[in-house]
């Protein structure tokens, strides 16, 4: 049974208004240099009810709004520690309106305690933009309770879950193997055939709010494959890291010229 981030209940959203709520750590230059994320968010004020367009800069636990790019002195910001974030079901009366918000309390506890009733709702540009927002938020919100996994440094998920043990890759990389390797060698068009989206994103999901799924016999093994796919290809960093990439790139050519060189004659 798999344990997913998404929560049924729904509480009516108190949007953010002017004045950031809970305490933050006041904004400079620097904030937005080291930025995990920036971009342009709409944010709904709590009493016209009208949108407004922010400059939005993620890092380290708290999210920062401006009113422009220039500006160094934030507007307000949200601290992430201990909520979570949800993707809102689009209205198809309302059209293009890509809407998540962010719920104060909820996570960073495993018995998942009840939600807060206060959310901040925002508006993305585009479903993509919205997705690479939430995972962003995500990331940050679950990382230190070894979710947030998808993006993640490499080194990072693996020195994260020695704490539980000698490990040479993450979890999820030995578990999507082995399952592979067990139900899969043998599967026609493996690492080529698409597995099912809304599963492979549930997976997704699952594995970023830091459970630990398991496969069963029912579970499709191009799923599987397709979570490999996506974690590795999510990676900041490949895992031929980019610093050795033309030693690899030159090994690759020196054997491939020792394989192919002519015999000598006997």
């Amino acid at each position: 049974m798999l344990y997913v981030c998404v929560f049924a209940a729904r509480s009516k959203s108190m949007v953010m208004g002017e004045v950031s709520q809970g305490p933050c750590r006041s904004a400079s230059p620097s904030l937005q240099e080291g930025a995990l994320k920036a971009g342009w968010l709409k944010k709904q004020r709590s009493i016209m009810k009208n949108w407004q367009l922010r400059w939005f800069v993620l890092r380290s636990d708290q999210l920062f709004f401006y009113k422009d790019e220039e500006e160094t002195k934030p507007q307000g910001c949200i601290p992430l520690q201990g909520c979570q974030v949800n993707e809102l079901t689009a209205n198809p009366d309302e059209p293009g309106r890509h809407l998540f918000e962010i719920v104060p309390g909820g996570t960073g506890e495993k018995d998942r305690a009840p939600i807060s009733h206060e959310s901040f709702l925002l508006m993305a540009n585009s479903q993509t933009d919205m997705d690479d927002w939430v995972k962003a938020i995500r990331r940050v919100i679950w990382a230190p309770f070894g979710g947030g996994i998808f993006g993640q440094r490499l080194e990072d998920t693996v020195q994260y879950e020695k704490k539980f043990g000698p490990r040479l890759a993450p979890l999820l990389v030995e578990q999507c193997v082995d399952f592979i390797r067990e139900r899969g060698l043998d599967e026609e068009g493996l690492f080529r055939m698409p597995g099912q989206a809304n599963l492979v994103k549930e997976l997704q999901e699952a594995f970023d709010c830091g459970d630990k799924p398991l496969f069963d016999s029912n579970t499709d093994v191009h799923t599987v494959a397709s979570l490999l796919k996506l974690y590795l290809r999510e990676l900041p960093e490949p895992v031929i890291p980019f610093s050795k990439y033309e030693d690899f790139l030159t090994c690759h050519f020196d054997t491939f010229t020792v394989c192919t060189a002519p015999r000598p004659a006997l």
